[in-house]
């Protein structure tokens, strides 16, 4: 439920908006409300975090906006927290008025949903199912550089998964789009929220099984097989991507 802050009330301060974080000194404001000038606004309440509340504030600021990917190296369980607020505040923002009857809408007061008082439809937050996969092919793994990627980052192959399909289907179809590649025992490893912008990052390993590599342009600058001690610049600790990447290169280093 949404309230009004005091000056005692105190933790961690996710203030977002446009699927931008505020980060006052590039970090998570931490400490009391009247520290940040946070004082009377409306927050609620969405988690905690080592004992202390975690407070979501929808509103702009003048200045230092970020993206939550700036939160990547943070503890694991806290990014998620992060990323939980800049989704939110973004679905509060995109659900101000009812698709169905164009009415206002306002908030639950008992759960993440925003209702329509005219034609009682109710609303939730949207996730995006996604496969992540890592390919072995003996002691190499697959990975690509993505377009969107910065810095020569290299990483296993994701996608986003479409209306009908089940995960396996979509791991083989993505593959198969992004490498030009056929795979076989595919099975499920893990999963990670992911607020890019609203995704379930759903981890898969597998193996390879035939075709030629080639990447697909558009989506991808680059792809080929490592071996897996010789690797390139990989994702951040803390993502499902490294995960998937690591495991694998246990496995070859095993000759499981």
């Amino acid at each position: 439920m949404q309230c009004e802050i005091s000056s005692v009330d105190a933790g961690w301060w996710i203030v977002s908006h446009e699927q931008k974080l505020w980060l006052p000194q590039g970090d998570l404001p931490h400490g009391s409300a009247e520290n940040f000038g946070l004082t009377g606004k409306k927050a609620r309440l969405i988690g905690e975090w080592q004992g202390e509340n975690v407070w979501l504030i929808c509103e702009p600021r003048s200045e230092n906006m970020f993206s939550v990917r700036q939160l990547i190296d943070l503890d694991v369980g806290l990014f998620q927290l992060a990323g939980r607020g800049v989704q939110l505040a973004e679905f509060y923002r995109s659900h101000r008025w009812c698709g169905y009857c164009g009415h206002e809408m306002h908030h639950s007061k008992h759960e993440f949903a925003c209702l329509c008082s005219n034609c009682r439809e109710r609303y939730y937050p949207q996730i995006a199912p996604c496969i992540i996969v890592a390919i072995r092919r003996g002691e190499e793994i697959l990975l690509a550089n993505h377009t969107r990627h910065r810095n020569n980052v290299y990483t296993v192959l994701a996608g986003f998964v479409e209306v009908g399909e089940t995960l396996e289907q979509a791991v083989a179809r993505e593959v198969m789009e992004e490498s030009n590649i056929r795979v076989k025992n595919v099975r499920y490893v893990t999963s990670q929220p992911w607020p890019f912008p609203q995704s379930l990052m759903t981890a898969f390993m597998a193996e390879y099984d035939s075709g030629d590599l080639q990447h697909d342009g558009k989506e991808l600058l680059d792809a080929a097989w490592f071996r897996f001690d010789a690797l390139p610049l990989l994702p951040p600790p803390g993502t499902v991507a490294r995960r998937l990447i690591e495991d694998t290169v246990a496995l070859c280093r095993a000759g499981a």
